[in-house]
C-alpha cells in the first residue's frame, strides 16, 4: 500500500511496483489509509510523514495498534531526513526510512529486502 496525499508520488511508486509484478493499494493520507486496514493480507506500506488529516507517523501508531498489522512492515518515504523525524517513525514501527527524491530502483530494493519471497 502507497499512503501519500501526493497523487503523482503514488503514480511512480504504483509503476515501479506493478512492474516489479505487486499489486497496489493507494491512500491520499493516513486516515483513508487506516480504512484500508480491514483484515486483506498487506505485505508492505509505504508512507509520506507529512500530510494532511492524519501524518505517516501517526498512522503507523495507530496501523501498529491492529492485531493483523503489527507486523507489516513500514517504509517512510518522505523530504524529511532529520534524526529527530527518523526516531519518531523508528519509534512507531517504521522498518525504513528513505528521503525524496529517489529513484524506483532504490524503492523496488528497499521492498525486496522486506517482503519475503
Amino acid at each position: 500500500m502507497i499512503v501519500d496525499d501526493s497523487a503523482s508520488l503514488r503514480q511512480v511508486v504504483r509503476i515501479a511496483l506493478r512492474g516489479a509484478g505487486f499489486e497496489v493499494i493507494e491512500a491520499s493520507d493516513g486516515q483513508d489509509a487506516l480504512g484500508h486496514l480491514d483484515g486483506k493480507k498487506i505485505h508492505l506500506v509505504i508512507s509520506d510523514v507529512n500530510m494532511p488529516r492524519m501524518d505517516g507517523i501517526s498512522f503507523v501508531k495507530a496501523a501498529k495498534q491492529i492485531p493483523a498489522y503489527r507486523f507489516t512492515p513500514v517504509v517512510m518515504l518522505t523530504t524529511e531526513s532529520g534524526e529527530d523525524a527518523k526516531e519518531k517513525g523508528k519509534a512507531a514501527g517504521a522498518k525504513a526510512w528513505m528521503t525524496k527524491p529517489f529513484q524506483p530502483t532504490q524503492i523496488l530494493s528497499v521492498v525486496s529486502k522486506l517482503i519475503a519471497p
